[in-house]
């Protein structure tokens, strides 16, 4: 008995290693077979510093780091990439303090009108933003009314710039608890409701998964209203490899599928000591 159980041990100590070669091996010295535009969200690297990771990034074959500021958009171009994602969070307005808050709207118009210039100017797309919390006071329906009200404040200045409104779906359940936009169908009933090409989702499958699973039917049955997805492990937001419940190659080629031309960004939180390693075999397993 101890021997067969020494065995398996043998076994499964031989496939972890495996698995962190592949890891270290994998996107380095080849090319990517262009199907999936590839992003990396910078948060989840922040130990490293950008100028460094804007390096790796251009090895291992990514075209965007996204979630930065205005002020981090020079050193991201200086390096021939792109920020696929624009970040709208602040000291005063996030995730928790969004739209679906009419008092909100006045200052969240100011802020988003100061970030779609600065986002267009540096030539990007897209900026993020974030429904905010629920609370006993309002239910979902009219925190999507609200929404609606307030963004259209911004719409039509985000046309003229050629900005692209993206609000993002966080799962309520285990990360951001109360928060609205929670579901894909909250969140396609409000781009319905506003009618405008520049604002759709931000589909973080790590997210939906938790909330509603169901992944590729759900992407392929609305993708006309999102315009960028995020990667994560479930559960726990680590490496999107076989450690987790997801088996990404398939999302990925759902999404190639659809015809989808913007990106797909590695928002996972590497668990691994290598961090960069874990980033090359993440945009491996998504190049399908």
């Amino acid at each position: 008995m101890k021997k067969i159980v020494g065995g398996a041990a043998t076994v499964a100590t031989a496939g972890l290693i495996a698995s962190r070669i592949d890891a270290a091996d994998i996107g380095m010295g080849s090319e990517l077979k262009g199907k999936i535009n590839h992003s990396v969200c910078r948060w989840c690297y922040d130990s490293v510093p950008l100028d460094a990771l804007c390096k790796s990034a251009k090895d291992i074959g990514l075209a965007s780091i996204e979630l930065l500021k205005p002020e981090e958009f020079e050193t991201v171009k200086k390096h021939g990439l792109s920020c696929a994602m624009v970040s709208s969070t602040s000291k005063d307005w996030g995730i928790v303090k969004g739209w679906n808050k009419k008092e909100h709207h006045e200052g969240l118009e100011k802020w988003h009108k100061y970030l779609i210039d600065e986002t267009a100017k540096a030539g990007f797309t897209n900026l993020i933003c974030f429904s905010g919390n629920r609370d006993s006071a309002i239910d979902d329906e009219q925190g999507m009314k609200n929404c609606a009200e307030g963004l259209k404040r911004i719409l039509s200045y985000a046309e003229s710039k050629k900005v692209v409104l993206v609000m993002e779906l966080l799962n309520s359940k285990v990360d951001h608890k109360d928060y609205m936009c929670d579901h894909t169908k909250w969140g396609v009933d409000l781009c319905k409701m506003i009618g405008s090409a520049n604002f759709k989702l931000l589909y973080d499958i790590y997210h939906m998964q938790i909330m509603e699973g169901d992944v590729i039917r759900t992407i392929k049955e609305n993708q006309q209203y999102i315009a960028h997805y995020h990667t994560g492990g479930v559960p726990g937001r680590h490496e999107i490899d076989e450690t987790q419940e997801l088996y990404y190659p398939s999302i990925m080629k759902a999404i190639a599928d659809t015809g989808f031309k913007g990106f797909v960004a590695q928002e996972f939180i590497p668990a691994r000591k290598d961090k960069l390693a874990s980033l090359k075999q993440g945009v491996g397993i998504c190049d399908v």
